[in-house]
């Protein structure tokens, strides 16, 4: 099975973490060093990385902490304090379901170490799972349309459909403002041998109404309990247009968070010069201003079917007394962890 280099795009070297720069992707291939907390965290507020790259993420820093602190009686003041961090890097991506795993372990006694690399080594299985539950909805012939950049799991269900005698060929929108879709996902498709056809974010009901697509998949970076989903600018428009051209429409979810339904999630509101530049170019007159929600929300009765990362909540729950008798004092709140 080939993996493209966005399926796992972070590795962890003794207490170093390396981060796939994801915003200098296709053009080249390059790793971010991160030797502190800080650092890390700053790679996904910059969208270094995204998706599960930012998962991968999250456990790696946990794991890069507890390394460094391994000699310290009790690293659980440590651990909240860096769970505060983590969970304010991005509004819209729940975070907080992995770092209270992490906390939970802590508080629990567990071991923190294998429980962190064990919860890794699912995750990995059940993203391939998924991809494979994934393709089962393909047809011989099918084009799908997909929308932003799922981490490596588009050429792994088209691999899958292959491995079951399917060609399947592929439309990516460009994703503005960021490009995810023409910079990771038409490059991971084309680099691995699928047919792939990029279109800009604005002509997808066109190419619906001349009949070039017919299924649609695409990510979620928060679900909430009534499945309703937070993805990339444009899902939503995607979603209503597939239900107006009676096309099946496919997410990729993470587990549900505590959001009940889809107004329960905050939407970030990215920086406007991510919408007026792009790579130090001014794309709009000065004075111009800019608004830039990074997510929608679509609703759960616009969704054929949502694909389920079947991973188990295996955090111990820990009271409001162990949190607040853990939280550290306020005079260490800038030092660094890593």
């Amino acid at each position: 099975m080939k993996f493209s280099p966005l399926f796992w795009p972070i590795e962890l070297k003794g207490s170093a973490i390396y981060i796939l720069d994801e915003t200098l992707l296709p053009h080249k291939i390059k790793y971010i060093k991160a030797t502190n907390e800080k650092q890390a965290i700053a790679a996904i507020k910059d969208m270094k990385t995204r998706a599960v790259g930012q998962v991968i993420l999250v456990f790696y820093i946990f794991l890069a902490v507890i390394k460094k602190n391994k000699n310290k009686k009790d690293i659980k003041p440590i651990l909240f304090k860096l769970a505060e961090a983590i969970n304010s890097a991005r509004p819209t991506l729940s975070f907080k379901y992995l770092t209270d795993m992490v906390l939970g372990w802590a508080v629990s006694g567990a071991p923190l170490e294998k429980s962190i690399l064990g919860f890794l080594a699912l995750l990995k299985n059940k993203r391939i799972e998924q991809a494979q539950e994934a393709s089962m909805y393909l047809n011989d012939g099918d084009t799908v349309l997909t929308h932003c950049n799922i981490s490596g799991q588009m050429p792994l269900i088209a691999e899958f459909a292959k491995n079951e005698g399917k060609t399947i060929k592929f439309f990516a929108t460009e994703t503005r403002p960021y490009l995810q879709g023409s910079r990771l996902t038409a490059w991971e498709l084309q680099k691995q041998g699928f047919d792939v056809t990029l279109i800009s974010d604005n002509m997808v009901a066109q190419v619906m109404h001349e009949k070039k697509i017919n299924k649609v998949i695409v990510g979620a970076d928060h679900l909430a309990q009534n499945g309703d989903i937070a993805n990339k600018i444009g899902t939503f428009q995607i979603a209503i247009l597939s239900r107006h051209f009676g096309i099946p429409f496919y997410v990729l979810c993470p587990p549900a968070s505590r959001a009940k339904t889809g107004k329960d999630i905050t939407i970030e509101i990215r920086p406007e010069a991510e919408l007026l530049e792009y790579q130090g170019l001014r794309l709009a007159p000065k004075g111009v201003k800019g608004y830039y929600p990074a997510f929608d929300i679509t609703p759960n009765n616009l969704i054929t079917r949502h694909i389920y990362l079947q991973v188990e909540k295996k955090a111990q729950t820990h009271s409001k007394h162990d949190i607040e008798s853990s939280l550290p004092r306020e005079e260490e709140q800038d030092e660094d962890l890593l």
